[in-house]
């Protein structure tokens, strides 16, 4: 917020207050001087250093234009009115060439490469933008427009002409590096996910929370994130999720925003910054610098038994009751047969009455991956291994509430057993604590 002094015929400071999409011109409700026209005084004064403020901008180099509409900055004082907004306005030929690249994309959302693609949303785009592209992992972050009524809106459009778009991120990341679960880990620490349709100061339906995916692979894993989420609040979690419908890129001017103005308004705290940018992921590489590598099939089928290569690479499924670990409840760490990289403990197991191995959750989330699965006519979020992509088995919802209501039901095919006798023997020390 900018407070001018009081001028010559008015004690009272007026206020412009810069938006994200230009400034806000506001009076106070009453004038210094209790005399006639003592308003229209102001309101000269007011015309007089707008004048100014539009010449500026000009001399400087960034057009825009006048303009009456209903704002979007709140302001928390009683005593000033909104009088008019000076908009920010892009060049048409970048705007016209902003949106023939948009018809040639044409929304067509696939993957490039290796590297896979979410959408969020969580108020003002700027700050968001900034804060996920210092993760380590995250390969490449844009700002646009999603999941509204109209085509190819513009930035006045979404803010004051009602296309139910919202400001989001697309975000591009490999999997190898960072997991849709830290995204969306860090991405709730960023948000209010009991806000709707309100981020910081800014207010509208253009700065709702929203997860917005183009892989239904994805969908078991982002309802099981923000049922984790959801347990931590009474209130209910506001944060939508669908899938990505429409996404038209923002103007030049909004990308790497806050690159290009280090001052710029953002509704993100400075100490959320510097955990994104400390972020490290602990998927791949245990305690004592330990890295697991997927192993090719080739090399699998020499190592393992038939029942442990069936599970692990083709899905198989052992019969329950007559496998290794079932009614194993020894001290120890199992770890994945394929790579040996820890994923569950002994003390998170428990006696679920199914006949396969129980637990209530992994070492970490970002050591699994949780995918939708419709075989054999049923609905399932089926378990695999992040780092050694080997089927574990599926999740479910009936564990003990006491330990978050999960039951991983997992293949003792797809697990090995190393007692807590034979953990620091066996590379395993660092993991004693959670026994």
């Amino acid at each position: 917020m900018v407070r001018l002094a009081p001028s010559a015929s008015n004690k009272q400071p007026w206020r412009i207050i810069k938006t994200s999409s230009g400034f806000d011109f506001y009076e106070s409700r009453n004038p210094g001087y209790s005399k006639a026209f003592a308003y229209d005084i102001q309101r000269i004064d007011m015309g007089i250093a707008a004048c100014h403020f539009h010449l500026a901008t000009v001399e400087k180099g960034l057009p825009g234009e006048f303009n009456i509409i209903s704002p979007h900055t709140v302001i928390e004082e009683d005593n000033v009115n909104y009088v008019f907004s000076w908009l920010i306005k892009q060049n048409e030929n970048a705007r016209n060439e902003e949106k023939m690249n948009a018809e040639e994309n044409d929304r067509a959302f696939v993957n490039r490469g290796e590297w896979k693609e979410i959408y969020l949303a969580g108020g003002c785009f700027w700050g968001l933008e900034k804060y996920l592209s210092m993760v380590k992992g995250i390969t490449n972050t844009e700002v646009g427009y999603a999941n509204g009524k109209t085509q190819h809106p513009t930035y006045e459009d979404v803010c004051y002409r009602k296309t139910d778009h919202a400001e989001t991120v697309k975000i591009s990341y490999d999997p190898d590096q960072i997991s849709l679960e830290q995204i969306l880990e860090l991405y709730y620490d960023a948000v209010d996910p009991l806000s709707m349709n309100k981020q910081g100061n800014d207010i509208g339906t253009q700065y709702r929370t929203g997860i917005y995916y183009v892989d239904n692979e994805d969908i078991a894993v982002i309802r099981r994130s923000l049922e984790r989420l959801q347990r931590k609040y009474k209130k209910p979690v506001v944060i939508e999720v669908s899938p990505l419908e429409n996404y038209y890129t923002a103007e030049k001017y909004h990308q790497k925003y806050l690159d290009k103005n280090p001052g710029g308004y953002c509704h993100i705290g400075r100490e959320k910054f510097q955990k994104a940018k400390n972020f490290s992921s602990i998927k791949t590489t245990a305690e004592g610098g330990k890295i697991y590598n997927k192993k090719p099939k080739e090399e699998l089928k020499k190592i393992l038994t038939d029942i442990q290569y069936n599970v692990t690479q083709n899905n198989a499924t052992e019969p329950p009751f007559r496998n290794e670990y079932f009614n194993n409840f020894r001290k120890g760490i199992y770890v994945d047969v394929t790579t040996g990289e820890p994923l569950f403990v002994s003390s998170d197991k428990f006696e679920s009455g199914c006949g396969w191995p129980s637990f209530s959750k992994p070492i970490s989330p970002e050591l699994i991956r949780e995918l939708s699965d419709t075989s054999f006519g049923m609905r399932r979020v089926e378990v695999r291994s992040k780092t050694g992509d080997a089927h574990l088995g599926h999740v479910f919802t009936d564990g003990p509430k006491g330990s978050g209501g999960l039951r991983y039901c997992i293949n003792s095919a797809s697990i090995l057993f190393i007692p807590q006798e034979e953990m620091e023997e066996k590379g395993y020390g660092a993991f004693l604590d959670l026994l």
